[in-house]
């Protein structure tokens, strides 16, 4: 019997149809814990789209993090009770040393490399709570009270979501994006919020693990699925639409390209669907620049994110335009960088297909 749910905004790390799918397709029990998370995201945490640009002039002198996790205990109320603080202990519970650990390679990623003190870029204090709600399937940015929220996973389909640091640095970077870009959270705009989450939760795994782009395996929530599912993460920015192919949590549909795009009201206007088109072109521009991936392209989706001309409705050309501009105050390799940007963009065709001085004289 198919489960009416209604749509809604408010969705963490696990896209809406693939609760969705698992409310239609699996079994009493996953149903239920599938309404649950569902439930959960219409009734606690807000949409995530910022109450106005906010942008931070000053700097603090070696600066370092400051981390607090709660635990929830699995009720579904927040904050919890604090469990550790930044410089205790390592304890005996792998949730809230996972979501420390995580922290803390997000905070050092956006300070060594960006230049970033902490998600206001003045050393606000990074909170995350875990174990939050009973066989909870998700991880959210929660607006209103400036943190991250981490489910343990049904044991059936998932598993804990700190066990994915690439998780908790994606929705620490709505935090920021939320902070710095001010995009609205629907259409074109939506989809670039989640993707920017993307990229840089798979920057923060790499930086982590101390990998190149081509080392990299390019996967949103490597490690989340149980043994039951067949797949092997939410999404790849490598080959979008490939993540995982399974008869309850259904197909990756997400697009490489806008001839796949998605015109819909579901997901915001396909928030987490479309995202694949800008995922896919920083992989390509990643890949093509080689190296360390937050050396050079890193650099410039940030700079981008964080440039003025952000808006609320900024659509996929008005930043691929804007990462253009970056690439070009970059330079460096004779406008490699600029070439390879143009080239992405061109390939998941939202730029146009940019003739060559070659390709022109061979026309004639």
């Amino acid at each position: 019997m198919q489960q009416h749910i209604p749509r809604h905004s408010r969705y963490g790390i696990v896209p809406p149809y693939i609760l969705y799918s698992i409310a239609n397709r699996g079994t009493r029990t996953q149903r239920q814990h599938a309404l649950r998370a569902l439930q959960v995201a219409l009734s606690t945490h807000p949409t995530r789209q910022a109450a106005g640009r906010r942008r931070s002039i000053q700097r603090t002198q070696s600066p370092t993090p400051r981390r607090t996790i709660y635990d929830a205990h699995h009720s579904g109320r927040l904050p919890g009770k604090i469990v550790r603080k930044e410089g205790q202990a390592i304890g005996s519970d792998s949730a809230t040393n996972e979501a420390y650990d995580g922290l803390g390679w997000s905070y050092r990623l956006y300070q060594q490399k960006f230049g970033r003190n902490s998600i206001d870029n003045q050393g606000q204090t990074l909170k995350a709570t875990v174990h939050y709600s009973s066989d909870y399937n998700n991880a959210f940015w929660d607006e209103r009270s400036k943190r991250v929220v981490f489910g343990d996973g049904d044991g059936d389909l998932f598993r804990r979501f700190t066990v994915a640091i690439e998780v908790i640095g994606h929705e620490l970077t709505h935090g920021i994006t939320a902070y710095e870009a001010d995009l609205d959270y629907k259409g074109q705009s939506g989809a670039l919020n989640e993707s920017i989450s993307d990229v840089f939760g798979s920057l923060i795994k790499q930086f982590s693990r101390g990998q190149t782009a081509d080392q990299a395996d390019w996967l949103i929530g490597e490690g989340l699925f149980t043994h039951k599912v067949q797949g092997v993460a939410l999404r790849s920015l490598k080959a979008p639409g490939t993540a995982y192919n399974d008869p309850i949590l259904g197909q990756d549909p997400q697009p490489a390209t806008m001839d796949g795009y998605i015109e819909i009201e579901d997901d915001d206007g396909g928030v987490h669907t479309n995202s694949g088109i800008p995922n896919h072109a920083f992989y390509l521009v990643a890949t093509a620049l080689g190296g360390y991936a937050w050396e050079k392209a890193g650099h410039i989706w940030y700079k981008a994110m964080t440039d003025s001309a952000m808006g609320p409705q900024t659509t996929f050309k008005d930043f691929a335009n804007l990462t253009l501009k970056q690439a070009e105050r970059l330079q460096g390799d004779e406008g490699k960088e600029r070439e390879a940007v143009q080239q992405a963009w061109e390939a998941v065709k939202v730029l146009p297909h940019k003739h060559t001085s070659n390709e022109e004289s061979a026309a004639d």
